[in-house]
């Protein structure tokens, strides 16, 4: 005995195999890309610090670099760990994260983006990606004002948000330092 379909099944599950072969040929997010973001973010903390050196409205340039950047309301969760934060180690909110970048008044944020850097270095250890996603690991360096370098060690993770990378994961630390 032979079993037939219902017309509207198949045309259901031939829907859904076009869906399912669209996806899996979606382009995929290439290295450049990453190296894209990462320049867009450095390029962004010094313009922060830029605009800040020059009494203009810094707040509103992180308030920018952040909403362009990272995946806040995007996402059901960005995972920021700030390289300088102890007592708050993690941003989960935008507030959160806009506190650490240009500091606020009775926590433990200096304000991070406005200390003056004029460059931001990248030297990444990996970069993957996929149709979706990407990560890069590795370190950067902050030029400061006097043309000292600081080494900072990152993660970053990356989704694709209206055909824009957006920060989902952002990790950093300094270097282990024996004492």
């Amino acid at each position: 005995m032979k079993i037939q379909l219902h017309p509207v099944l198949t045309l259901a599950s031939g829907l859904a195999l076009a869906a399912i072969a669209t996806s899996a040929s979606a382009e995929p997010i290439f290295r450049q890309a990453v190296i894209d973001a990462q320049r867009t973010w450095g390029d962004g903390i010094v313009a922060i610090s830029k605009v800040h050196a020059d009494g203009g409205d810094h707040a509103a340039r992180a308030r920018q670099h952040i909403d362009d950047l990272y995946a806040y309301g995007e996402t059901d969760v960005v995972m920021f760990k700030p390289t300088l934060a102890a007592e708050d180690q993690f941003r989960e909110t935008f507030d959160e994260a806009l506190s650490y970048f240009i500091g606020q008044d009775g926590t433990e944020d200096k304000g991070f983006a406005i200390s003056g850097w004029t460059d931001v270095r990248w030297e990444n250890n990996g970069i993957y990606t996929d149709n979706t996603s990407a990560m890069a690991m590795g370190n950067y360096y902050f030029t400061g004002p006097d043309g000292t370098e600081t080494k900072v060690e990152y993660t970053f993770g990356y989704v694709l948000v209206d055909g824009e990378l957006k920060i989902n994961l952002h990790h950093s630390s300094l270097p282990y330092s024996p004492e």
